[in-house]
């Protein structure tokens, strides 16, 4: 099995490009399921019509962050979508569901999307705690875990890796939109801290780099727009052998 997993699609500019080269990426690796992080769709958050063209455009599941409910009208779309997920650690009530399972091929996948609490403003459920007992009510029931982690912290993403090792098939980093390189294997779990972005290169995380530049020179800030330019699609390709673990990880990346 391949699962295809694209980093935080930012703005319109990151919608289109992915719609643009999702199918080169299709046609090139024959995915099985592609899994998305949309939760800066539009630049804070996602409205419906940017989720509906994700799916459209190839997408079978997009996760969200802390910039879940940013967009109200998204409230009533996801309480409908069983694809679009929101954090599962979300103290509860919260529309909307943090986990699906999905039948990719006869096999039992379950994608489930984790928000961080270092460095995070929110003040989610201990994810560490939140997984145990999704793992628990599941066990034996679901082939593959896929664990979207959207943290600020390197550091907590690393020990929820440790933590899961041997647990979940893939466990990939968002949220701080720059890819790195230190995709690995270990124990059957394949791993990234950061799928990186798809948007705008020519920015500051997607943002237009004069207001983010205001803001760390301590000046009134502004609405944070999303850049011009040229962009780029950054993601990563994790391979699956028979039994469920992960045996690749290939780092993607590629200028629209």
């Amino acid at each position: 099995m391949r699962v295809l997993c694209i980093g935080d699609i930012v703005g319109w500019p990151g919608v289109k490009t992915f719609s643009r080269q999702i199918g080169g990426y299709k046609r090139l690796y024959q995915p099985d399921l592609i899994v998305v992080n949309g939760e800066n769709a539009s630049g804070l958050g996602i409205t419906p019509q940017q989720a509906q063209e994700l799916f459209a455009s190839g997408a079978d599941v997009i996760t969200l962050g802390n910039h879940a409910w940013a967009r109200r009208e998204i409230v009533s779309y996801i309480e409908r979508s069983s694809r679009l997920i929101r954090p599962y650690n979300y103290m509860a009530p919260h529309p909307g569901r943090g986990y699906v399972i999905l039948d990719v091929g006869g096999k039992k996948v379950g994608v489930v999307n984790l928000l961080g609490r270092a460095l995070m403003d929110e003040s989610p459920d201990n994810p560490f705690y939140a997984i145990d007992r999704l793992l628990s009510m599941h066990q034996g029931k679901v082939d593959s875990w896929i664990v979207d982690f959207h943290a600020e912290a390197t550091s907590e993403k690393y020990a929820l890796f440790h933590y899961l090792a041997g647990r979940v098939a893939i466990l990939f980093g968002t949220h701080t939109h720059v890819q790195t390189a230190d995709e690995q294997v270990y124990k059957g779990t394949g791993y990234i801290t950061d799928l990186g972005m798809t948007g705008p290169t020519e920015s500051v995380l997607g943002v237009k780099p004069y207001q983010s530049i205001a803001g760390f020179r301590g000046e009134m800030r502004e609405k944070f727009e999303t850049a011009d330019g040229p962009t780029a699609m950054n993601g990563a390709l994790f391979e699956l052998d028979a039994d469920g673990s992960c045996r690749k990880v290939i780092r993607i990346s590629s200028a629209d």
